[in-house]
């Protein structure tokens, strides 16, 4: 973990007040009757002798004396997983795991435990729990989900393969249930832990897990959970090829809305969103850092420009603080930030604006001057731009996208010679002509712009008729 030597101190309080740690709570003060499982026959005796042992044990000492009796024979590895998986009474399994939980947290080496007696068999130990993450009680989904994630980075046997994927795969559908998952924390807490390890930080990029985190970051989440997943994404970024994947997976855009948000919030005194602040400012810096190309690295920089960074910047320079790397996460963002706009030409400010997805009325998209200079560049990196803005008229909902993509297609079209034929080559006219329907009426009028220009030839009569025919009920905006 030596990468993670810039430190964000952990807030402790989001594990404490967690569903998971409030439930568990209870459920320690609710042992099960082993007595009665044994003379049922439903646990053999050696599981009997290895539980009763282990609860009546009061000090981690103690405890350890009982693990280090049970070990070499296999019988305490053996006797969780048999309590786990062979007892059918819900209450119970919540209970071992809690037990197995609270095991695991007082000591992190005791997995090697439960690794070495499924080395012994031949197996993984990820083969005996993953199963349990399909019963239907969230307790123990989410117990199953931590223990998992705490064997996977406390000992030295990393999870690989389809085990990990499928590990990944439960988590990411976790994210995607954010407003209905009660356990949020947990699974944020799972990924806090399994993403500092770099092995697991590749996988979860194939899995396509970043764009589930940021768009669970897009969706309604508190402070507590903010914090959570920005220091995933955070732990992410100490990967470069991830970090520079960013720019291109709407992190940038995501954090931004976040860290304008919880700027507002801090500076009405809501000290609470400082950490959300802190880890996404370390979180853009790392990005910048370990981005060796510079497209890449520029792009990456005008996002953030464009997010209001260097108003939070500012904001949170005029403020003093006790945290050195803080005050050097500020000052290195706001030296590099002010290099980008200072670099900035009108093209770059315009294919940052398009590629995030984020269009609005800027001075570009009503500058003649613009067009005329740049509208052959449309035509650069294979149509790039001019797929994004189609695609944008395809799926966007926003009325302000709508209008401003509709326009800058009429534009394109207006100043190079060839750009009703590329517009058709790609169903943009398509694109355009089913806007004329559309609800809103200032997306009806540039949309209906948008056509004339497709159609007409003479630009010269059309300007004048554009001026002639503005319709004084519509807001253009």
């Amino acid at each position: 973990m030596a990468e993670l030597a810039h430190v964000i101190p952990a807030v402790d309080m989001i594990n404490a007040t967690s569903r998971l740690q409030l439930e568990a709570a209870e459920v320690r003060a609710t042992k099960p009757s082993w007595g009665s499982y044994l003379r049922s026959q439903m646990i053999p005796q050696e599981d009997y002798n290895f539980i009763s042992a282990y609860e009546a044990a009061k000090s981690k000492d103690e405890r350890d004396a009982v693990l280090a009796a049970n070990d070499a024979n296999g019988q305490a590895a053996r006797t969780i997983v048999n309590l786990i998986t062979n007892v059918a009474k819900d209450q119970n399994v919540r209970y071992v795991l809690t037990l197995l939980d609270d095991m695991l947290q007082e000591d992190k080496s005791r997995v090697e435990i439960f690794h070495n007696a499924a080395k012994r068999q031949k197996r993984t130990v990820w083969s005996w729990f993953l199963g349990i993450l399909q019963r239907q009680d969230n307790f123990i989904v989410n117990q199953m989900s931590s223990i998992i994630a705490k064997l996977a980075c406390f000992g030295t046997t990393l999870m690989e393969g389809s085990e990990l994927n499928y590990y990944f795969s439960f988590l990411k559908d976790q994210l995607k249930s954010a407003t209905a998952n009660e356990y949020m924390n947990t699974t944020a807490r799972c990924l806090q832990m399994m993403l500092r390890i770099d092995p697991y930080r590749h996988a979860f990029m194939e899995a396509e897990g970043i764009q589930s985190i940021v768009a669970a970051l897009n969706g309604k989440t508190n402070f507590q959970l903010q914090y959570q997943l920005v220091f995933a994404l955070w732990c992410l970024t100490f990967n470069p090829n991830i970090a520079r994947r960013a720019p291109a997976l709407g992190v940038i855009q995501a954090l931004g809305d976040i860290l304008s948000e919880s700027t507002c919030c801090f500076v009405a005194g809501k000290c609470c969103y400082f950490q959300v602040i802190r880890i996404i400012m370390a979180t853009f810096s790392n990005i910048l850092k370990k981005v060796d190309e510079r497209e890449i690295k520029k792009e990456a920089a005008l996002q953030m420009v464009q997010c209001k960074t260097l108003k939070t910047l500012e904001l949170m320079d005029a403020k003093k603080y006790d945290d050195a790397e803080l005050e050097e996460d500020i000052e290195f963002l706001s030296e590099q930030l002010h290099l980008s706009v200072q670099d900035l030409s009108s093209f770059d400010e315009y294919c940052s604006e398009v590629r995030s997805g984020r269009l609005q009325w800027s001075p570009v998209h009503k500058s003649d001057k613009f067009w005329r200079e740049n509208a052959p560049r449309f035509n650069e990196k294979n149509f790039e731009l001019i797929k994004i803005l189609i695609r944008l008229l395809e799926t966007s909902h926003d009325p302000l996208i709508l209008c401003v993509a509709a326009h800058d297609v009429g534009e394109y079209v207006r100043h190079y010679p060839r750009g009703k034929t590329v517009i058709e080559q790609y169903q943009g006219k398509q694109a355009v002509m089913r806007l004329l329907t559309a609800e809103d009426p200032n997306v009806r009028y540039h949309a209906l712009l948008a056509v004339q220009k497709l159609m007409v030839h003479n630009w010269e009569y059309l300007g004048k008729q554009l001026d002639a025919e503005t319709p004084e009920t519509v807001a253009v905006k």
